[in-house]
């Protein structure tokens, strides 16, 4: 396995799956490549961030405890994302899923981190009171914002905190997301 100029890299434990994993993820993310891969260990680069994988067995499993963030810069690339990694997998809350391997991500539109707000509803519909209260469903989605002397406009800013440029949806109504106990 060659070592990368990172001195901190991510280091995921499968159960038997580390190279369908591979594949599955560097398909999925441009700059992305697959390094030395064994039975055993191996390694992966997803748009230029070098992952360590093992082939341990199922004594541990992923958990919402460690997600991966992947910043969006539209609906467009939300959406891809979105559906890329959820394939397979279970939507969550608020931007939260588990792939087909049962890692977490956020996909996570970069207008919510230049809102000013902390980003935080995670997966079990914490953080901001108003995520929970209003949007206990999956997928964020990016709205055009009102023109600046729309007063509806300056009270969504008022009681959200957010610029009024995001909202939740529920992608698929029949579909419901086991709960994380």
């Amino acid at each position: 396995m060659t070592l990368t100029s990172s001195r901190i890299q991510p280091c995921l434990w499968f159960d038997d799956t580390l190279a369908e994993a591979a594949r599955f993820y560097t398909s999925i993310f441009p700059n992305s490549s697959i390094g030395h891969l064994t039975p055993m260990v191996g390694e992966f680069t997803l748009d230029g961030v070098t992952f360590r994988g093992i082939n341990g067995g199922p004594a541990l499993p992923f958990t919402e405890a460690v997600s991966f963030a992947v910043t969006c810069r539209d609906q467009s690339e939300v959406d891809y994302y979105w559906d890329s990694l959820a394939d397979g997998g279970q939507e969550s809350v608020c931007g939260w899923l588990r792939d087909r391997f049962g890692l977490s991500w956020q996909i996570v539109p970069e207008r919510l981190y230049e809102s000013g707000e902390q980003h935080g509803p995670g997966p079990r519909g914490g953080g901001h009171p108003r995520d929970a209260r209003h949007a206990p469903d999956r997928r964020l989605r990016v709205r055009r914002p009102r023109p600046r002397g729309d007063r509806a406009h300056s009270a969504d800013r008022a009681r959200s905190g957010l610029a009024s440029s995001l909202s939740f949806t529920n992608v698929d109504p029949h579909r419901r997301a086991a709960s994380h106990e």
